[in-house]
C-alpha cells in the first residue's frame, strides 16, 4: 500500500474527488455477494442477524463497519467455526472484480486535468483494504482519504490537496449537497446514478448536480472544461 503523497506547496487548479462505493466500485453487488457467503456459512437466520447488526452499527457509527459487525455478531455465535473464516473471506474478496465497467479509465481521463482523490467514508481497516485490493489505491497513487462523514471534513481536504476548483463525483446526493453548500462555487458536484442510494425517490429536494452521469464511464466524455467551466487554456 503506497502512502499517501505529501501536500503540495501550492494549489492545484483542479482537483478531482472521487467516492469509492458505488461510484467506482459496485458495493451492492459485494454485499450480495456477502448475503450469499454468509448464507451458507451461518445459515438464513444467521446472515439475517449479521445485517441487523450491521444496521445498528451503521446508524450508531455513521459508516459501515463490516468487520465490527462480524465480530459482534461473534459474540453470539461462538459455536460457529465458521465465523473465524469469515473475516479472511471478507479481507481477500476481489474487490478489483467489482469495479464498474471503464473505472479506472474514467481515472485516467480525469488525471489529464489534476490529481485524482478518492474521498471515502469508513472504518480504518477494511476500507483502505478495500480500496487496496480494488487497484483504486494504486491507481490514484496512494492519494485517498478515509473519513466518517466525509462532508464535514472539507478543510482537511483541502489541506492535503489545496486546489482552486474541486469536482465531487459521488452516487449520494445528500452528501454532494451538503459539501456544495460549504464549498458553493468552488465545487462542482457530479452525480453518478449508481447503486441503490443514488434510485432513491426523494433526490430532488436535494437540488440538482452540476453534472449527472447514468453510470461512471459516461465521465470519460468530458472534458475539465465540460466538468467544472475552467479556461479552455487551462483546460488543454
Amino acid at each position: 500500500m503506497k502512502p499517501a503523497p505529501t501536500a503540495p506547496d501550492t494549489a492545484h487548479e483542479i482537483v478531482f474527488l472521487l467516492d469509492c462505493d458505488n461510484t467506482l466500485l459496485d458495493n451492492d453487488r459485494v454485499q450480495e455477494d456477502m448475503r450469499r457467503y454468509f448464507t451458507t456459512t451461518f445459515g438464513a437466520a444467521g446472515n439475517a442477524r449479521y445485517w441487523e447488526i450491521f444496521d445498528a452499527l451503521r446508524a450508531q457509527l455513521g459508516y459501515a463497519d463490516y468487520l465490527g459487525a462480524l465480530q459482534a455478531y461473534r459474540l453470539g455465535a461462538l459455536d460457529q467455526p465458521g465465523v473465524l473464516t469469515a473475516a479472511a473471506w471478507l479481507m481477500d474478496y476481489p474487490f478489483a472484480e467489482r469495479l464498474y465497467p471503464q473505472a479506472l479509465d474514467v481515472l485516467r481521463h480525469l488525471a489529464a486535468w489534476g490529481p485524482t482523490v478518492i474521498l471515502s467514508d469508513g472504518e480504518a481497516v477494511f476500507q483502505p483494504r478495500k480500496i487496496e485490493r480494488s487497484g483504486l489505491w494504486q491507481a490514484v497513487e496512494g492519494r485517498v482519504l478515509i473519513y466518517v462523514h466525509k462532508e464535514t471534513m472539507l478543510e482537511q481536504v483541502a489541506r492535503h490537496y489545496p486546489a482552486r476548483h474541486y469536482v465531487m463525483v459521488d452516487d449520494k446526493m445528500p452528501i454532494l449537497a451538503a459539501m456544495k453548500r460549504i464549498w458553493g462555487a468552488r465545487l462542482s458536484t457530479v452525480f453518478a446514478r449508481q447503486g441503490h442510494y443514488a434510485l432513491a425517490p426523494d433526490l430532488a429536494r436535494f437540488g440538482a448536480p452540476e453534472v449527472r452521469v447514468e453510470r461512471i464511464g459516461d465521465l470519460l466524455a468530458h472534458d475539465a472544461r465540460s466538468l467544472c467551466g475552467v479556461p479552455a487554456a487551462s483546460a488543454a
